[in-house]
């Protein structure tokens, strides 16, 4: 076993997006891709001398060989150890609690989250910090330097590590360290739920649908829905991880659920639905012929916190990211508690969470947590709901129904264009971003426009200030349009348009949500001239 130096040269497109680098799998198999970007984390963070890591992902495709490449890479750096899961798996709350449990020095997630896998699909890496959480933008900037500099690499010449089985081996002096990648995770769960209330809900005849949509959590809803909770056998379905997730898009949404959707809302529906995604950090919430936007979902989840074991004594505050619906402002007002707007990119909750400012937090794009990780936590968000049912022994439908009577409701969809030409989609942010001056007191559909601007968010922890973090269209009404350009794609820009519309009126809470925001979603269209720009008609998903 010898150590190597490798000369390399910087290699152009290694910037991280909101969650670390994602590219086509073809991309990352380049010589020296993965191992340029892997040898930048170590550099922007102090070296790995003397280090200890986790290290996991979704068991997409080139997952096992890029952990190979990493654990040699790490021992030529002079790591300590490496804590790994079992064949390489990890899902992403797991191996944030894993970073936290254990204290270590931070961990690599291989992951490109709910975009799809496969040898021309999608792959990606991320440093997590020793907070558990997504590297803060400070760090990846570092990363993203190193990535313009690096001249050599260092990796371990070795025979592939066996990852199939828990136990403790060495490479070139460090340790390795495979775990079983769900008992810890499982532990974790025992200590904020009551599992009790759950297993009783179950054995009352309760039935329930997950689809682990081929991806990572599989086996953490197995052994806890199935195996510790007492769900019927085979409530849990796509339960065995594959490199292509089955040749599915791993996006738990109405759109790429759509089988859970349609039993959802037939005849043989059963009682509770849900789905998460390919890292195991995104949920959807479906109750018998009612589906539950993640806006919602955590809002309502805020609002029954104390039913659960784990947040019994109220929550320190909420946060959510800036697109997400304001339905979680108004349940924090109701309590009396903090509600933070955050950018994009769970990476800028950490904070608030550390500091013991926010206990939950959320953002639209199906990611829900709280401060028991520094992730969003898919599987965790189910069994919250699970807890919720249990003890207030109503249905999803029953209630959301309750909630809205209650605190109104925050008619909400996300219109994605996806694949947009990238000139295109910028020249239409920009074009957006030069007017906004101009824009309130202008009448658009019907609706006065009050405010307009350009999101940009002060930390109140730290102090950091990010601009440039999505275009704001506040409506006299109380309706709400922002335009983001997401950075989770790998394919030219993907637009998303987020509508958004407040009804307190108790005799128009049960409208189709396209049709309460049909009049927010014309006048997105003009103000951004959506059509004229992108030549797009419609949204490719809408949700």
């Amino acid at each position: 076993m010898t150590r190597t130096v490798v000369a390399t040269t910087p290699i152009e497109g290694q910037k991280p997006g909101t969650s670390g680098l994602r590219k086509k799998t073809p991309v990352f198999m380049q010589p020296h891709y993965l191992e340029n970007f892997v040898q930048a984390i170590f550099n922007a963070t102090g070296g790995a001398k003397g280090k200890t890591y986790v290290l996991g992902g979704d068991g997409r495709y080139f997952n096992d060989r890029a952990a190979q490449v990493i654990l040699r890479m790490a021992a030529a750096n002079g790591a300590k150890k490496v804590i790994v899961g079992q064949n390489a798996l990890l899902s992403t709350p797991a191996a944030s609690n894993l970073i936290r449990k254990r204290k270590t020095d931070g961990g690599i997630i291989m992951s490109a989250s709910h975009n799809p896998g496969g040898p021309t699909e999608d792959f990606g890496v991320k440093f997590n910090s020793e907070n558990g959480g997504p590297a803060p933008e400070g760090i990846t900037d570092r990363i993203f330097a190193e990535t313009l500099e690096i001249s050599e690499y260092y990796i371990c010449e070795s025979h592939d590590l066996d990852l199939s089985m828990p136990g403790m081996t060495t490479i070139y002096g460090m340790e390795v360290e495979v775990v079983d990648p769900v008992a810890d995770y499982h532990l974790m769960m025992e200590e904020i739920f009551d599992f009790e209330a759950i297993r009783a809900l179950f054995a009352s005849g309760f039935t329930l649908r997950f689809d682990a949509m081929h991806a990572v959590t599989g086996p953490y809803a197995k052994a806890i829905l199935e195996g510790s909770l007492g769900a019927p056998e085979g409530s849990v379905v796509n339960a065995v991880p594959s490199p292509d997730f089955g040749g599915g898009h791993p996006d738990p949404n109405p759109i790429w659920a759509k089988s859970l959707m349609d039993l959802m809302f037939s005849g043989e529906a059963p009682d509770f639905g849900a789905a998460s995604d390919g890292d195991g950090d995104r949920n959807m919430i479906v109750g018998r012929n009612a589906y539950v936007t993640p806006s919602d979902s955590l809002a309502v989840l805020a609002a029954n916190a104390t039913l659960v074991p784990g947040y019994k004594d109220g929550l320190k505050g909420v946060a959510r990211s800036m697109p997400t619906s304001r339905a979680l402002d108004r349940v924090a007002e109701a309590f009396g508690i903090a509600c933070y707007e955050t950018p994009t990119g769970w990476k800028f909750f950490g904070n608030l969470l550390d500091a013991g400012r926010a206990t939950l937090c959320g953002e639209e794009s199906a990611g829900t947590g709280s401060d028991h990780v520094r992730e969003k936590d898919g599987l965790w968000a189910v069994l919250f709901w699970l807890n919720v049912l249990a003890v207030r022994g109503q249905s999803v439908a029953e209630i959301m129904a309750d909630h809205w009577a209650k605190y109104g409701r925050n008619y909400y969809s996300r219109h994605d264009f996806e694949a947009v030409d990238s000139d295109a989609a910028h020249g239409l942010m920009q074009a957006l971003r030069t007017r906004l001056p101009n824009l309130p007191g202008r009448e658009v559909e019907g609706m006065v426009i009050e405010a307009a601007d350009e999101f940009a968010y002060d930390d109140p922890v730290d102090g950091s200030r990010s601009e440039g973090q999505g275009i704001r269209i506040l409506f006299k009404c109380g309706g709400r349009i922002v335009f983001r350009l997401s950075g989770t794609g790998t394919e030219g820009a993907t637009l998303r348009v987020y509508l958004e519309k407040v009804e307190t009126n108790a005799a128009a809470l049960q409208d189709n949500p396209q049709n309460a925001l049909s009049g927010i979603a014309a006048a997105a269209d003009s103000l951004a001239e959506i059509r004229n720009r992108t030549g797009r008609n419609t949204p490719d998903v809408i949700t």
